[in-house]
């Protein structure tokens, strides 16, 4: 995959994923993990996976609902996990039970609520 490809990741739209495809492999995921600070890949690399840390409970709050308004734009939704000061995301797509890029697009446009 070439890098400009990796760069313009938040640019690009989720696709609906069908299932009866196989995930990406960790070779894969590691190119597109590599345009994601913050982003780790979990697993055996069949999730990905970020702890984002604020100073009260009202800010985790907000970020989680922008979070909330991409996954309903992408038509694709993450785990996360709130508490005091913190937001926990892990992304994968259960169609297939691993990562496709629709979960790096994703990723990607959460990255940018934090430019």
């Amino acid at each position: 995959m070439p890098n400009d490809e990796l760069i313009d990741l938040a640019a690009k739209v989720c696709v609906p994923c069908q299932g009866g495809m196989d995930p990406l492999g960790v070779d894969q995921a590691n190119s597109y993990l590599a345009s994601l600070p913050g982003w780790e890949l979990r697993e055996k690399a069949t999730r990905l996976y970020r702890s984002f840390r604020f100073d009260d409970f009202q800010s985790a709050l907000d970020f989680v609902q922008q979070v909330g308004g991409i996954a309903e734009q992408e038509r694709h939704h993450p785990d996360i996990e709130l508490g005091w000061g913190y937001a926990n995301i892990l992304i994968f797509t259960h169609k297939i039970d691993g990562l496709h890029e629709n979960d790096f697009i994703l990723a990607s446009k959460i990255n940018s609520l934090l430019a």
